[in-house]
């Protein structure tokens, strides 16, 4: 352990005079295999870590209508068991060589990283194919997760219902569009979760076409290909092709949709509508206007709802971007009895941010500060391989991160204008989503819009369908 924590401090001393000369990409080795699998492979000798990072693309926009959650619960499912080894196995092999492992599905993909001592890569590399490859797929171990899984629902509805509220608010702001789908599934979604649709998610999902593997650190990148074209380049593909995700409508006027939970003493809101998408353009100029709007500590929302008001203990601007636009939101917390009082002036920041842009000085403040945090985000080799994932998965050339720091040095106060323009919701085309005691507060919230109501305790993320007029 004390040498992982000497090595681990070494990578980060030696990335740390990034920042000073921007952040460049090191030269990475592509590789098709004939399956369609694509290998990322960088060699970087300086510490003697290996980093991986793996993408099977599909993730919950490919789940099922009524199974959301079905690719999140497969994720969890093939940590446990794997290849020969049962699920203590598997994990005693991991904390054997001090090694770490983590999966997870998002929108679009599963992911898988790993970092390894370099000593131990064949074993690392081992536990992933078998992972992939031949998971055991075990039904008592399956039975488990589902439970569990439904329990932290339950659980974060009782006592931190403000988690849920992306998830709340994706499902009403994108509806049926596979952006709508709940990525950890709803009680109901995952209730409706059979072992067999495990195993056929297997077979319909999981491929060598879907498979990007990233492999960054001390190794010797000729063998590794090697390596990985002998274990991967014979993988079947996925029986079901990926189906294409095409950019949903953005929401036109106001609505609200308000989720009851009666007796709390807070009302959680998020306030947006559709946003961008990862490829967006003008991304440096966006960046630093969400940083100003609402994206650090001293921003306009947190220092409006927070610091001079007293409203909140946190606001915040958030951007989601996958392939398609993804949603553009507020998000902030108050007392019951100050709901109104703390929309309003979120909104009120809002109209002000769009009215007015960004000062010169307050650009200036967000470039360094944008600036000073994004090196640190490419500085170990796992690091790395992940953001070649993402570069690969999303179709980006790597002058998404080597022009960087020169686009974000020429982002003007008109540029940002024009960005916020163009991505932030006008004040009569917003969403609102809120979660509180919808007695005390569903009289007043009406001026938002029209209400859609539902319980906390509903078992889904979407609101019911409207109820069907009476028969005459």
């Amino acid at each position: 352990m004390i040498r992982r924590v000497i090595v681990m401090l070494a990578a980060l001393l030696g990335a740390a005079t990034a920042a000073a000369d921007g952040v460049t990409l090191p030269d990475v080795q592509r590789v098709e295999l004939g399956n369609g699998t694509v290998l990322l492979i960088n060699q970087k000798d300086d510490v003697p870590l290996v980093g991986v990072s793996i993408v099977l693309r599909g993730g919950a926009a490919a789940d099922p209508e009524d199974r959301h959650g079905l690719g999140s619960l497969y994720a969890e499912l093939i940590q446990k068991g794997a290849g020969d080894r049962d699920s203590l196995e598997f994990a005693e092999a991991i904390d054997s060589v001090g090694g770490r492992m983590y999966v997870a599905a998002g929108r679009e993909g599963v992911t898988i990283t790993a970092e390894f001592l370099s000593r131990d890569v064949d074993l690392m590399l081992e536990l992933l194919s078998d992972m992939l490859m031949r998971p055991t797929l075990d039904r008592a171990e399956f039975e488990r997760i589902k439970e569990r899984s439904i329990n932290l629902l339950l659980a974060a509805k009782d006592s931190d219902p403000g988690q849920l509220m992306p998830t709340y608010a994706h499902a009403f702001l994108f509806g049926e569009h596979p952006y709508g789908n709940p990525v950890e599934g709803s009680e109901s979604s995952l209730a409706n979760i059979s072992h067999a649709d495990i195993v056929d998610y297997f077979e319909q999902q999981v491929g060598g076409d879907r498979l990007i593997i990233a492999v960054s650190g001390d190794i010797d990148a000729a063998e590794v290909e090697t390596q990985l074209a002998a274990t991967f380049g014979e993988w079947r593909a996925a029986a079901t092709p990926l189906a294409e995700v095409i950019a949903a409508e953005p929401a036109t006027g106001r609505r609200v949709l308000l989720i009851d939970k009666p007796g709390t003493t807070q009302t959680y809101f998020w306030i947006g509508n559709l946003g961008v998408a990862i490829d967006y353009p003008d991304r440096a100029a966006l960046d630093l206007a969400n940083t100003v709007f609402g994206g650090r500590f001293t921003s306009m929302l947190n220092n409006a709802l927070r610091v001079e008001s007293g409203l909140t203990y946190g606001a915040r601007s958030r951007l989601v971007r996958p392939s398609q636009p993804g949603s553009v939101a507020i998000s902030s917390f108050t007392a019951t009895d100050t709901t109104v009082e703390a929309i309003d002036l979120a909104l009120d920041v809002l109209a002000r941010f769009k009215n007015s842009g960004v000062s010169a000085e307050l650009l200036d403040s967000a470039g360094n500060y944008v600036l000073g945090q994004y090196p640190m985000r490419l500085e170990t080799a796992t690091q790395l391989a992940m953001q070649f994932t993402q570069l690969e998965a999303y179709g980006l050339g790597t002058d998404y991160v080597d022009g960087y720091a020169d686009a974000v040095g020429a982002v003007t106060a008109e540029s940002v204008a024009t960005v916020i323009d163009a991505v932030y919701p006008s004040a009569d085309e917003l969403v609102f989503v809120l979660l509180g005691d919808a007695e005390l507060i569903r009289e007043q919230v009406a001026r938002y819009g029209e209400i859609t109501e539902m319980a906390i305790t509903a078992p889904a993320f979407h609101p019911p369908p409207d109820e069907p007029p009476p028969d005459e």
